[in-house]
């Protein structure tokens, strides 16, 4: 497939997706009923506005990642709900690649920010990624890098991956019984005593103590005088 016929079938697929009813082509056709602008132009404008603004304008980024989401992510979603799963191939095969792209994008932003034009031939690769044609960028690099790659290094790669699994059961599970220790630890140092049972005070004796009258004994015979006479 030339360019003719990439181009052709871009215009297709955009005259295909005006023509649909969507919240897109909804507010296109109020603009177009206020201001007598057909769909196309308006379309094409705002298209050639965002090229213009991923080149000069603030934010670049935002708008690059969002044209590389946004799209993808919504036909991902009508893929996955269709009976068809040759569509859930193709975007499984664009969110791997993307992936990829993104992660090497990480590592090498700090010298690709200060590359003139960079969001836009960022943007202009994510549209190729995503494109409805047999060399579909995301079907190339797939084929080409990714997939050669992989089967090169799946043997190792999950040996890796079970390694890293087995030893992350294993943390876990030293992780809970230590917790499970220390709790019972805790819990047996703040388990309560039983109350002691308080005694009743006793009183003290007096310094003079009464007696009491059982134990008060008789009181000796007073001695009588003999009468005096006379």
């Amino acid at each position: 497939m030339g360019l003719l016929d990439f181009l052709s079938s871009i215009r297709e697929r955009a005259d295909k997706f005006l023509n649909e009813k969507n919240v897109v082509t909804d507010f296109l056709g109020k603009v177009e009923d206020k201001t007598g602008i057909k769909k196309k132009i308006l379309a094409a404008g705002a298209v050639s506005l965002t090229g213009l603004y991923l080149v000069y304008g603030y934010g670049a980024s935002l708008i690059c990642n969002l044209i590389g989401f946004v799209y993808p992510a919504y036909y991902s979603i009508k893929a996955i709900e269709s009976t068809n799963k040759e569509d859930d191939t193709k975007w499984l095969t664009y969110w791997v690649v993307y992936g990829v792209f993104s992660l090497g994008e990480f590592f090498s932003d700090i010298f690709l920010y200060w590359f003139p034009f960079y969001y836009a031939f960022k943007c202009l690769f994510l549209l190729w990624c995503m494109a409805p044609i047999t060399w579909n960028g995301s079907q190339v690099i797939y084929n080409k890098v990714v997939r050669p790659v992989f089967l090169r290094h799946e043997a190792t790669v999950d040996n890796m991956v079970n390694n890293l699994s087995g030893k992350a059961m294993d943390a876990a599970e030293n992780l809970t019984r230590e917790v499970l220790s220390t709790l019972m630890k805790n819990k047996v140092l703040v388990t309560p005593t039983p109350p002691v049972a308080q005694l009743e005070p006793k009183s003290l004796p007096s310094s003079s103590p009464e007696k009491s009258p059982s134990k008060v004994g008789p009181s000796p015979p007073s001695e009588q005088q003999p009468p005096f006479l006379g």
